[in-house]
């Protein structure tokens, strides 16, 4: 087993979701960051699937039962692993780390980016809901978060040996390519083109339902009244009465009442998962 420390702000279990039961109102939630938890899972030679935990900020320690073989990936920011003794030294991100028994890793404030993804070789056995051990932070399915002492066993989801010391870094910034309606014409002449046109900028109520924006308004014609509900999908721009737009995350509804002006394109979510409140964000017509 690890036994969790601290957690930090918020740490959670995560995999790669739970697809396919949308029709029960069961959304997918999952790894915010879907590219950070496979490359960690990758790194300790685990199935890219495997649950791991995703720390949001900074402050997750996390202490070795047994030796184990972890992984850090996801947001830039110092790691650093207290043995037994008490020694204490910094290691790496996107980079294979031993742990011998009684070894705490903690993960320091971020320095670029907002989660982090923790692996343990062989994955975390916990609870499955729905063939899925994620959290959903919104409909409460999955494990509870992460709470001081508590134990998690681990799986057996390793299936080779780790054999890379060192994965490069992700390129991140620039704008996220966005692609048109379903709705869009439910909203005034110009206002796609403001969409795209404006610098927005994450407002601190922002978590894994839904990115939180803040920048011009984006009007809605009168004349079309309200909008039945009707699905929504992750990367979805759903927008407000307020007229500012919410990017929907992986613990999203699986139905909104709120037209949809245009959705992320799948390639370009794992970043939205790494925007900080205060950062500033473009989209761009894909």
């Amino acid at each position: 087993m690890i036994e969790v420390v601290a957690p930090g702000p918020r740490a959670l279990v995560e995999d790669l979701g739970r697809p396919g039961w949308a029709q029960y109102g069961v959304g997918p939630s999952g790894a915010y960051d879907r590219g950070a938890l496979r490359l960690a899972n990758r790194l300790v030679g685990n199935r890219e699937e495997a649950a791991a935990v995703e720390a949001l900020g900074g402050g997750l320690a996390l202490r070795a039962l047994v030796p184990v073989v972890v992984a850090v990936t996801g947001a830039d920011g110092p790691v650093t692993v207290t043995a037994s003794d008490g020694g204490a030294y910094e290691v790496g991100r996107r980079a294979p780390v031993h742990l011998a028994t009684g070894a705490t890793l903690a993960l320091g404030q971020p320095s670029q980016g907002l989660r982090s993804y923790v692996a343990v070789r062989g994955g975390l056995a916990v609870r499955r809901t729905f063939a899925s051990a994620s959290t959903d932070t919104l409909a409460g399915l999955g494990p509870a978060p992460l709470a001081a002492r508590d134990r998690l066993p681990l799986g057996s989801d390793g299936v080779r040996h780790p054999h890379v010391d060192h994965a490069p870094h992700r390129p991140s910034g620039g704008p996220l390519r966005v692609v048109p309606g379903p709705r869009d014409d439910w909203f005034a002449e110009g206002a796609l083109g403001l969409l795209l046109a404006a610098s927005w900028t994450v407002t601190p109520q922002s978590d894994r339902v839904g990115v939180r924006l803040d920048g011009p308004l984006l009007v809605r014609r009168p004349e079309r009244g309200e909008l039945p509900s009707e699905p929504v999908v992750t990367g979805a721009l759903q927008v407000p009465p307020d007229g500012r737009p919410v990017l929907l995350g992986p613990d999203r509804p699986t139905t909104g009442g709120y037209p949809v002006i245009g959705v992320v394109v799948d390639a370009d979510l794992d970043r939205a998962a790494q925007l900080r409140p205060g950062d500033q964000l473009r989209f761009r017509l894909a």
